[in-house]
């Protein structure tokens, strides 16, 4: 076997937090998302520890079924990188690859317009907090897919952390259960989601843009497409569940509609498998846009538009829930991607 073959290495240690790597932009992070296709309404959640920066990335966004969102976005002080647990927001792992809980108690913006969100300090001034609580059981229904790329001798691969998005990350399908009170609403979460983990060097501004479609009809047949250029040159990836295996997607396709101001509303895709060929209508329920700017050293702004999209799908028959997530640098006020 060449010391040249890569191969991809996870552990149930990898559930939880690793010793962060000595780079400023270290990003430990954990999401999930959870969907009600009856009720039409969803929410996901996000710890980004960024130990060496001295803070955490927070996020917390419910969508409710009358089209309303309720968000929060923090950066509270970190120490250490013992636990996935700051400004309110836990996620714990209860048994690796197979149980999580999460737990989030503070306030959360809530959105009569969540568009507004594209211009964040006046969408917060102007929009209401409320009192969250949030109890959900995270079960996973599909195996575990990804992990860490390593060389034949186990060597870990050799990244530059300027240009580095992650260096390991894993997905997985997942059944969603519990409660969650926004203000004096309650709404009880009984759905499907998706999870993942990734951890190494991270800059928003690493990638030119991606699409990311995280998809799930019923515990035994999901997908996850993804799209990401990384320097003017597209590539594609993803994965199918059919039953209780993963199938790796050779190639995909994402053809978007915009509104009028750059924002996806429905997508035709297509996805092929070893095993078959999928195609898919999305289209957009509730959408937030939001943004990440850095400052580099030279002093150079750079800005990042994340468009944040519950996603109703179709294929083959079924109908599901997800999300359709689409990331662009801005250049020149422009998202990049749009229309590519």
């Amino acid at each position: 076997m060449s010391d040249s073959k890569i191969t991809t290495v996870l552990e149930p240690s990898d559930e939880y937090t690793h010793e962060p790597d000595p780079v400023p932009n270290y990003n430990e992070s954990m999401y999930l998302n959870g969907f009600d296709l009856d009720q039409e309404l969803g929410a996901w959640f996000r710890i980004g520890n960024r130990v060496n920066e001295g803070y955490a990335e927070v996020t917390v966004c419910v969508y409710l079924p009358d089209g309303r969102v309720g968000f929060l976005y923090d950066r509270p002080e970190i120490s250490d990188n013992d636990k996935m647990s700051a400004g309110g927001l836990t996620i714990e792992v209860v048994e690796p690859f197979k149980q999580l809980t999460v737990a989030f108690d503070g306030k959360l913006c809530l959105l009569d317009d969540p568009l507004q969100m594209a211009h964040p300090r006046t969408a917060f001034k102007s929009n209401p907090f409320v009192d969250t609580e949030v109890r959900l059981n995270v079960s996973g229904v599909s195996p575990m897919f990804g992990g860490m790329p390593v060389r034949a001798d186990g060597q870990p691969i050799e990244t530059d952390s300027e240009k580095s998005f992650a260096k390991a990350h894993y997905e997985q399908h997942t059944a969603v259960a519990g409660t969650i009170r926004v203000g004096d609403e309650v709404i009880d979460l009984d759905g499907l989601g998706l999870r993942d983990k990734s951890w190494g060097p991270r800059y928003w501004q690493a990638l030119r843009w991606y699409r990311w479609l995280p998809m799930i009809f019923s515990p035994d047949f999901a997908m996850m497409l993804s799209i990401i250029d990384r320097d003017g040159t597209a590539s594609t990836g993803g994965m199918v569940l059919e039953g209780d295996e993963y199938h790796t997607i050779r190639d995909c396709r994402v053809e978007s509609e915009w509104d009028s101001d750059g924002y996806q509303t429905a997508m035709h895709c297509w996805a092929r498998t070893d095993e078959g060929e999928y195609e898919i209508d999305g289209t957009v329920l509730s959408m937030i846009p939001l943004r990440n700017r850095r400052t580099t050293d030279s002093g150079e702004q750079l800005v990042t538009r994340i468009t944040e999209a519950m996603t109703r799908f179709e294929c083959n028959g079924q109908v599901g829930m997800g999300m359709s997530e689409y990331l662009d640098q801005v250049v020149d006020g422009r998202p990049v991607g749009i229309g590519e």
